[in-house]
């Protein structure tokens, strides 16, 4: 295993490819029409941004790492695209990937059509334990950014199957905590970055350049004053079995409810204290959906495992192979989390078992 010094241009690179993402989807954002959601097979809506921002960060680190092989597992890839009826979608995201190129000023290039479908289809590895590979979502929380809501840019990076480094741009996360309730909340400065290198601790700053400053997750000992967060859809996780396990944790506060690895970074910095995910029977976790987060997370004191306790593996390729769910939490909290986690499990199997 490299050093972490030996990271260091690939974090530089990965925060650049993920700010230049967050800015694309930005601009889509503020202009949401309805022709640019289309429906993807398992019917989650799918933006042009989606492929915009696959092929803007593809294209950032391949030109800033060009004498590295590129291996990229992501979400995306460019069939859809290639179809009859296409072609406008295909010719906007073009042209939006080129007009945030040209604005940033950093790389003068300028894309065809085809440029675009082979820097979408550069994520189609199947990653694994061997050697390097970028994980990439590149819109992490499509249901909160057509609803003008919290979204993500999740890029992490594999070395021999390990988390290494990751990136979350969050371009509506407040730089302030999201915990306390602010009735200037409209005034708030909204856009954050958050990095993370093995063994160098976790960051962030602004999405608009500010210096970073060190993050930590809550030193909350005592479960009663924890908060904790879920995922905003029900349909993404089981809110039943986490009011249980809030419940027998003696948690006073209402969960916070968000979309997205910004839970992640949102966590890393103490906004929170907890963060549950119990998906749906017969759902399996994408590593693209963590990578990032848990690497934000883990460098920022926190602890990532599964509902057994075990730590989450990302060299298996494409998915995570989870018992349950993904809990995270600070190291004092986790021992009793874990044991509420795996009691209100036990319980759910059995009455489950009953009916």
């Amino acid at each position: 295993m490299a050093s972490t010094a030996s990271y260091e241009k690939e974090l530089a690179a990965a925060k650049k490819a993920a700010s230049l993402a967050a800015r694309l989807c930005q601009t889509v954002q503020k202009a949401l029409v309805q022709s640019d959601v289309q429906s993807k097979s398992d019917k989650s809506p799918v933006t042009v941004a989606d492929y915009g921002s696959q092929a803007l960060v593809s294209l950032v680190l391949k030109t800033e790492l060009p004498s590295e092989s590129f291996s990229l597992v992501a979400e995306e890839d460019s069939s859809d695209l290639r179809k009859d009826g296409a072609q406008d979608t295909l010719r906007r995201i073009t042209e939006l990937v080129n007009s945030t190129l040209s604005i940033d000023g950093t790389y003068n290039i300028t894309l065809s059509e085809e440029d675009v479908l082979v820097a979408i289809d550069s994520g189609k590895s199947e990653g694994g334990r061997n050697g390097r590979h970028w994980v990439l979502d590149p819109i992490d929380g499509t249901k909160g950014f057509l609803r003008g809501d919290q979204y993500a840019i999740a890029l992490a990076l594999l070395d021999e199957g390990r988390v290494v480094l990751g990136v979350l741009a969050c371009p509506n996360l407040p730089l302030t905590s999201i915990a306390i309730p602010d009735e200037h909340s409209s005034h708030k400065q909204v856009g954050c970055l958050f990095s993370a290198k093995i063994g160098d601790g976790a960051f962030m700053q602004s999405l608009n350049g500010s210096s970073s400053a060190k993050i930590h997750v809550s030193a909350i000992e005592n479960s009663k004053d924890a908060s904790f967060f879920e995922s905003f859809e029900a349909a993404h996780s089981m809110h039943d079995l986490s009011s249980v396990i809030a419940e027998k944790l003696g948690v006073q506060a209402p969960p916070v409810r968000i979309d997205s690895q910004a839970k992640y970074g949102a966590l890393a910095r103490g906004d929170g204290a907890i963060y549950l995910r119990f998906p749906h029977k017969g759902y399996r976790e994408k590593i693209w959906d963590h990578a990032a987060g848990y690497i934000v997370v883990t460098e920022a004191g926190g602890v990532a495992t599964d509902a057994a306790g075990n730590n989450l593996d990302f060299s298996k390729g494409r998915y995570l192979d989870l018992d349950t769910g993904i809990i995270v939490t600070n190291k004092k909290l986790m021992p009793a989390l874990l044991k509420a986690v795996q009691d209100a499990v036990k319980e759910k199997s059995q009455s489950a078992s009953l009916l």
